[in-house]
């Protein structure tokens, strides 16, 4: 789950990260009451949505009076802000936030993260702040320090001191970066994040380092430990179908195929997805109905995945361990009736009651084709698809 960057600043607030004072508004009017209660004489208007490089998309404005801080706020509010991160749809702005104005001296990266290879928290500081990092990454990795903590010992000053000497910070400004990194430390692992950037953090004119922009991303998994976490969320910026998808208990995600998938277990589903690919196909989805599906379940993952208009066959692989093959067939017989289901549907059953699964599925009287192993079943559903085009 993902946080706006105002709320993400008042979460590090509490943990004592550096931050400038900001405040979020909904209308034009809130904006130009925060930046009157701010006092200015520079404020920075910025859009709030999930996604990176808002800049460079119109959604981040230097101010500096309250007649362009209103203007901004018009122009904002409701526009369809497109970045490299939301893709060509774009995302709508629903709110503000009004900030003041900085000295910026510099411009510096820094994020907490997992690293899975490691199974740590690593620290990821640049001192090519303000740019994208995965162009950093690209043209000069050697401009990028990373520094896994060990769970064990926990943040220690002297990893601090590493990312200080990174960044090229010297004096007081040593200091400062062993006191963030820890505090920032801290938020991480005491709020079940999985992702913290700041992008830029800032040396001001003072020569104190501020953290400029805050994003924050955390393990869903870990939300019925921090309700004040999970209030936060903006079910606006969430993709309506997998947000339908979790309500229902299912793992959905949206991707840009033609071939929908529903199979049982994650890891299964991704190598139902690869599959699909090296037949020639792209698969519109990933869907993982879970160990235990039920009917009604089945039915709804059916809905989900014919709720996509790029949906031209679907493909069902499920593997009969935890679950029966013959209530997976009655699940998907009653799916397909339900949803007058028009596009050619391969269904590919293994385990528990597989042979009974089978005859139910052809005793339906529907078009559903069966098929032995998965490589066959992605060749018949690619193919079907492709006959129907």
């Amino acid at each position: 789950m993902n946080i706006h960057e105002y709320q993400a600043k008042a979460l590090l607030a509490k943990f004592g990260v550096p931050v400038p004072k900001g405040k979020a508004a909904y209308t034009v009017e809130e904006t130009l009451a925060g930046a009157r209660e701010l006092g200015g004489p520079v404020w920075v208007v910025k859009a709030q949505i999930h996604a990176g490089g808002r800049g460079k998309g119109g959604g981040v404005k230097v101010v500096k009076s309250l007649d362009d801080v209103g203007a901004e706020a018009k122009r904002m509010l409701g526009m369809t802000l497109v970045t490299h991160q939301t893709g060509p749809a774009g995302k709508q702005v629903g709110r503000l936030y009004v900030e003041e104005g900085c000295d910026i001296k510099r411009e510096l990266y820094l994020s907490l993260l997992i690293d899975r290879a490691t199974s740590r928290v690593t620290v990821m500081a640049s001192t090519e702040g303000g740019m994208d990092i995965e162009e950093v990454a690209a043209k000069t990795p050697e401009k990028i320090v990373t520094l896994a903590i060990d769970p064990a010992a926990g943040y220690q000053a002297f990893h601090g001191r590493r990312v200080a000497f990174a960044l090229g910070l010297s004096g007081a400004q040593v200091g400062q970066c062993v006191a963030l990194v820890g505090n920032l430390y801290k938020a991480f692992t005491e709020s079940d994040a999985s992702l913290l950037e700041i992008n830029p953090l800032v040396v001001n004119g003072a020569g104190n380092l501020i953290c400029l922009d805050a994003k924050m991303g955390f393990d869903e998994n870990a939300l019925f430990r921090h309700t004040d976490i999970e209030a936060l969320r903006d079910e606006s910026e969430e993709d309506p179908m997998e947000r339908e998808a979790g309500k229902n208990a299912l793992n959905y995600v949206k991707l840009d195929g033609n071939i929908g998938c529903m199979v049982n277990g994650a890891g299964l589903a991704m190598a139902t997805m690869d599959i699909i690919k090296l037949a020639g196909g792209e698969p519109a989805n990933f869907l993982d109905v879970g160990g235990g599906a039920t009917r009604e379940r089945v039915t709804t993952a059916f809905k989900l995945i014919l709720s996509d208009p790029n949906v031209e066959g679907i493909l069902v692989n499920i593997f009969g361990g935890i679950m029966r093959c013959d209530v997976i067939a009655e699940g998907i017989i009653a799916a397909a009736k339900e949803v007058s289901l028009s596009v050619p549907l391969v269904v590919r059953l293994e385990g528990t009651n597989v042979d009974l699964g089978k005859k139910i599925l052809a005793g339906s009287g529907l078009k559903i084709t069966s098929a032995d192993n998965l490589g066959d079943a992605a060749t018949k559903i690619v193919k079907a698809v492709k006959e129907a085009a």
